[in-house]
């Protein structure tokens, strides 16, 4: 017998001796045998320890050999159990019934030894190869998981190194990020049952939209410092080069973007940068979209953006109460927002605040993006 069986056990239940008595004869050599002699008895070895494979006489008294299988494959944790009937020749109109309460194979008695012992092991190599794969697809999703967990720690450092670059820039930024992250979190939980936001029931969308939110800003890095920096006003020509942190930011994602693959998690990083401040009438910058024209990691963090430099101190301007701030945002509903996320904010705004709180700019605080 092959090698690959001699771990494998055996039940045999029968209820007449000889029978027992020649299989356990074919048997013993090549598996761990055990035997039981009617119905219940076969249940309960089964419970004690789980055979690979039954040899299961029909009639035995009180309780045959087709309830006995019925039972166990009621069981998930037997019903995968190969079961091979020991039928007599009169009863070969039976073997229907056999398969139909879930055996897989039968040998008539008397039996040939050799027979019997052939269908064993056809049936035992099956298992086993079912089981070889089984561990290959677990071995596989193990991989599959571990490759996934790999790819997003790499995401998430890509996206932090890259967002630190421009807090580098701005000791406002970093707290800007981390808030308006928070806010498109915010926005997303609202929006997810409104029919006109489909795109957010695919959870992948939903986590690119979430982790693109740092880099909206990135472009900022090809700002001047006279501009970025102005402790001031900025004047036409200024706001014009400003203006540009939309595209510089955009085009550089695109270039890392098209060296990932076009399934890069950077390409909605791209569009929320290049669109965040877009606006729903199509007066905003830098390409005049309008309505949902303007993509959706774009309009979420149009409302995210605006409402944070609303709230926040700059040095033209003193920072706007969370009353006076949300005043606005609800007047640009329809011209400068999605109505609908406007609708979405308008629920909750106060989650807004408490973050803006609990975010508030801090100098000396550490800049953590996972949290």
């Amino acid at each position: 017998m092959d090698a690959i069986n001699t771990k494998c056990t055996l039940l045999i239940s029968d209820d007449t001796d000889s029978n027992i008595d020649i299989l356990v004869e074919a048997f013993a050599d090549d598996y761990d045998v055990m035997v039981a002699t009617d119905g219940p008895s076969t249940l309960e070895a089964v419970e004690k320890v789980m055979p690979d494979l039954i040899l299961l006489d029909v009639m035995m008294p009180g309780m045959d050999g087709f309830e006995v299988c019925r039972r166990l494959k009621k069981e998930t944790r037997f019903e995968q159990i190969p079961i091979i009937f020991l039928t007599a020749m009169d009863q070969l109109s039976s073997k229907e019934e056999g398969f139909r309460v879930g055996g897989v194979d039968y040998v008539t008695k008397p039996f040939d030894i050799l027979e019997v012992k052939a269908r064993v092991l056809t049936h035992i190599s099956l298992l086993l190869a079912r089981r070889s794969l089984a561990n290959q697809n677990e071995v596989l999703e193990e991989r599959v998981r571990e490759r996934t967990e790999e790819l997003n720690h790499t995401q998430n450092v890509t996206i932090a190194s890259l967002a630190s670059l421009a807090e580098t820039r701005d000791n406002e930024t970093g707290w800007h990020i981390k808030r308006s992250k928070a806010y498109v979190v915010i926005l997303i939980e609202s929006l997810k049952d409104n029919p006109n936001f489909g795109e957010l029931k695919d959870r992948e969308i939903e986590e690119l939209i979430i982790k693109s939110a740092p880099l909206h800003d990135i472009g900022k890095i090809g700002v001047p410092d006279s501009i970025l920096l102005k402790p001031g006003p900025l004047t036409h020509d200024e706001f014009e080069e400003m203006k540009k942190h939309t595209i510089l930011g955009s085009e550089a994602l695109l270039v890392a973007e098209r060296e990932l693959g076009s399934n890069s998690f950077l390409r909605i990083a791209a569009e929320m940068c290049r669109s965040h401040h877009e606006k729903w009438n199509g007066e905003g910058y830098p390409d005049g979209l309008s309505g949902r024209g303007i993509p959706l990691a774009g309009r979420l963090m149009a409302v995210a953006d605006v409402y944070d430099a609303l709230i926040s101190s700059r040095v033209y301007k003193p920072p706007f109460s969370h009353a006076d701030a949300t005043t606005i945002i609800l007047e640009g509903k329809g011209t400068h927002f999605d109505p609908d996320i406007i609708d979405a904010y308008e629920k909750v705004h106060r989650k807004f605040e408490q973050i803006a709180t609990e975010l508030a700019d801090q100098e000396t605080a550490s800049f953590n993006l996972s949290k």
